[in-house]
């Protein structure tokens, strides 16, 4: 068991492995790292077997012990073998090695709902099933993949292709308009701090060269305003429906029908195979979920990994903590 730091070297990890996504790259765990957090690809190698597991290493504050977590989207372990017919004895046996060697109290991670991946941490804390993400299946021809939308919702795309054109950003200016509308909606939506990614987040973002990152905006035709807007970022055959945002006064004309829309018609195009529009706000099969819902049926299941590695550490420190899912405890 190897812990990476280094990009190249990382980079070289994720080049012998066919399926991954943009959230197991180092440069998205640099840019989303919180301060006092070191992005690691924990690597165990077996002759040409590999398993890599992107994590965040952070101190447990006034202790002397650590624990690991996922960044924002959907990580989890990946290999370059055929995860059902293989065994993981020797990565879980290398890995609970490791935990302990570095005084490891607990591993949370989000897992990716679209990459086979619970045989490899089976046995290992538990998977929780959260709910359910949207794929829009774009291995189908676009007329197919449209037959999915619901009948109001196909009104409404062509409605608004006669009221609006999308336009992809390409100059900073754009990106910066983008940010704005971003913004807006996340103070709307009263949302947490820590959804409000500085400007140099979102123009770093677009300057990493090991993913595609495309935002789409929404222009008015009759006024020239750009209404809203959303990042969408792709890797291998996977696209990610990643931040959005819709200007206020804008919400009743539903824009961001129209961006997805015509990602799912680029997507198709280019040859991706996965649309993952993501699921409702915290799991919930809410409002947005039925929003994302009206384009495709096609659910597939979100889960966590919660791993408590030091049982007796774990307990004392969530001493006084209060009952909750919040995981790991002593942090809630």
């Amino acid at each position: 068991m190897r812990e990476i730091t280094e990009k190249n070297e990382w980079n070289t990890i994720l080049e012998q492995i066919e399926n991954y996504d943009f959230y197991h790259t180092y440069d998205y765990h640099n840019i989303s790292k919180n301060k006092n957090e070191t992005p690691i690809l924990l690597t165990y190698t077996d002759a040409k077997f590999i398993v890599a597991l992107p994590m965040l290493l952070r101190p447990i504050p006034n202790t002397e012990y650590f624990d690991l977590t996922s960044v924002y989207g959907y990580a989890g372990p990946i290999s370059n073998i055929d995860i059902n017919s293989s065994n993981f004895e020797g990565f879980k046996t290398a890995f609970n090695t490791y935990l302990e060697s570095k005084n490891i109290v607990s591993v949370f991670s989000r897992l990716h709902p679209y990459l086979k991946q619970e045989k490899i941490i089976e046995n290992l804390g538990d998977t929780i099933s959260l709910g359910e993400v949207v794929n829009i299946d774009i291995s189908l021809p676009v007329e197919q993949s449209r037959m999915a939308y619901g009948k109001s919702n196909k009104n409404q795309v062509n409605k608004l292709r006669k009221q609006c054109e999308v336009v992809k950003a390409e100059s900073k200016e754009e990106i910066l308009e983008f940010v704005d509308i971003y913004y807006e909606n996340m103070k709307r939506l009263e949302a947490k701090e820590s959804y409000f990614f500085s400007k140099e987040y979102f123009l770093n973002f677009m300057d990493i060269k090991d993913f595609d990152t495309d935002i789409l905006l929404v222009k008015h035709l009759e006024t020239g305003e750009f209404i809203a807007g959303s990042m969408f970022v792709k890797t291998k055959n996977i696209v990610q429906y990643h931040l959005s945002g819709t200007r206020t006064e804008h919400l009743r004309l539903k824009p961001s029908k129209l961006f997805l829309d015509e990602m799912r018609l680029q997507a198709t195009e280019q040859g991706y195979k996965v649309f993952n529009l993501g699921g409702g706000l915290g799991s919930e099969q809410d409002s947005l979920f039925e929003f994302k819902a009206s384009f495709s049926k096609d659910f597939r299941t979100f889960k966590v990994w919660k791993y408590i590695v030091n049982q007796k550490v774990y307990d004392e420190l969530s001493q006084g903590k209060p009952d909750s899912d919040f995981f790991p405890k002593y942090r809630s």
